[in-house]
């Protein structure tokens, strides 16, 4: 596939942070965007702001909304997320709604969109996943598992659909200054806060993936060490991230 110019573009969770960061940045790169959001006005003010479409609502009906909109698409930024914090202790639907919005929704979307992409040999989906997904975030067992479920789904999208034409990015960028990163608390603020990155980093970080084709896309870069030495030596990896957690229950953080 090619990059983004003339591409009918979707993002979900558009109307703020990091959605917004893409909805713009695909923008300007020549896209015609539609902005999803459960906040109506937020997304109704991305689209007014970017000369693309509002589809207010759940993400869940962001593909049929964007294909009357649009009259297609070409790309997916599957964006829309939450941060459940807590652990085993999280009230079920707790679990039930990170389950719902942070894999789910990529799960119908790929659903409703594969077969018109299989079909015409070419589509691209983007997963905004978290650095989560590869590592783990302490003080938000829903938030990690779940995320770890998103990426993947995404691996498994790419390496069943490559060959067909199908090309698949997860983003997994760490400490991120929107209000999901607010909403985080102490947790946030001890691990995220420090290394924290502005949404419009994201996009060019999105952006600069697409162009390359690479699947996993890596804004805070620091993160695939990490992931290695997960990989390779997971008790030292675990040992560092349990101190994070004492420190986090000392309330040193």
């Amino acid at each position: 596939m090619g990059g983004v110019r003339d591409a009918r573009a979707v993002v979900t969770g558009g109307g703020g942070g990091i959605g917004a960061a893409l909805a713009r940045r695909l923008a300007a790169e020549g896209a015609r965007v539609a902005v999803n959001d459960v906040d109506a006005d937020r997304a109704r003010e991305v689209a007014a702001e970017i000369g693309g479409f509002a589809l207010p609502g759940d993400a869940s009906g962001a593909v049929s909304a964007a294909r009357e909109a649009l009259g297609g698409i070409d790309l997916f930024c599957a964006n829309a997320g939450v941060a459940t914090g807590g652990g085993p202790e999280a009230a079920d639907g707790e679990w039930a709604a990170a389950w719902d919005v942070n894999v789910m929704a990529h799960v119908r979307a790929a659903r409703e969109l594969l077969p018109e992409w299989l079909e015409r040999g070419e589509g691209r989906f983007v997963a905004t996943v978290s650095a989560a997904g590869l590592l783990s975030m302490v003080g938000a067992a829903p938030y990690s598992v779940t995320k770890h479920a998103a990426l993947a789904f995404a691996e498994w999208l790419s390496l069943t659909y490559r060959h067909r034409g199908i090309a698949v990015h997860a983003v997994c960028p760490q400490g991120v200054r929107t209000d999901m990163l607010r909403a985080t608390g102490a947790a946030g603020d001890l691990v995220l806060a420090p290394g924290a990155i502005e949404p419009e980093q994201v996009a060019d970080a999105v952006l600069a993936g697409i162009a390359e084709d690479r699947f996993l896309i890596l804004p805070h870069p620091e993160v695939a060490g990490y992931s290695a030495v997960r990989a390779t030596d997971p008790d030292r990896w675990l040992a560092g991230m349990n101190r994070l957690q004492q420190t986090l229950e000392d309330g040193r953080g």
